[in-house]
């Protein structure tokens, strides 16, 4: 066989493979793919707190369902060309921040992801789109023993356009620290926050997904969330219950 025909049928085993074995995170099957959100099409998040909010000694903002909790997945090895990245959503969340306008380093944020609520959203092939949510949530996420993706605030700093958190996230029953840096806009009733952040599978003691003749397609051991976060202000009886 000459040497361009190889190639070309091994990239075609890849792909099949691939679409058997795939990401890091999965969520519930869809029947009809959903379109991707394009993230880079958002506009831009300008930072900044309302006036007169230094007046109050603390607020709560409780997330709602229109925040975008989004994970991208890459792919390398040998044949990474043949392979699929992946956009995964979280359906099933809630999540909440404690501001403190006058002490901002006391604030804090708790965010929970239900692991079955994760959705693939491409590549737009329903067929895949199952196998893949099939596989995450039985040999990754492992979902029945870890139903549960938590996010919480260790450190908080100010900054100019938000914040800079030290978070622990805890996914497969590990908990490790990841920094965030937050662009956030807080106003009296709403506000709004836009993060984007990695993490490596392996240091959760996920091993990256290996698919194709040889293992020559990989998912990539770093993944990328991308948060778009709106909340609103809950009652007072919220706050006072908390204190």
């Amino acid at each position: 066989m000459r040497p361009a025909m190889l190639v070309l049928v091994l990239a075609l085993i890849a792909r099949t493979a691939q679409a058997q074995h795939s990401n890091p995170f999965g969520g519930r099957p869809a029947e009809e793919p959903r379109p991707a959100t394009v993230t880079d099409s958002d506009p831009p998040l300008v930072g900044g707190v309302a006036a007169g909010l230094e007046a109050t000694d603390s607020v709560i903002y409780q997330l709602v369902a229109t925040s975008r909790l989004q994970v991208t997945t890459g792919k390398s090895g040998l044949l990474g060309f043949a392979g699929h990245t992946h956009v995964i959503q979280a359906r099933g969340f809630q999540g909440e921040v404690v501001y403190y306008p006058r002490t901002p380093t006391r604030s804090r944020l708790a965010i929970s992801v239900i692991a079955d609520s994760l959705e693939v959203l491409t590549p737009p092939d329903s067929s895949e789109i199952r196998k893949v949510t099939a596989t995450m949530r039985s040999e990754v996420l492992r979902t029945a023993q870890y139903p549960v993706i938590r996010l919480e605030s260790r450190e908080v700093t100010a900054t100019p356009d938000g914040f800079r958190i030290l978070a622990a996230m805890t996914m497969v029953g590990r908990t490790r620290e990841v920094p965030i840096d937050v662009v956030a806009r807080i106003g009296a009733d709403t506000l709004e926050a836009a993060a984007r952040f990695a993490i490596k599978q392996t240091d959760f003691g996920i091993t990256p997904v290996s698919a194709g003749p040889g293992g020559a397609v990989k998912v990539a051991d770093r993944v990328s969330f991308d948060i778009r976060a709106v909340a609103v202000r809950a009652p007072a009886a919220t706050l006072s219950a908390k204190q």
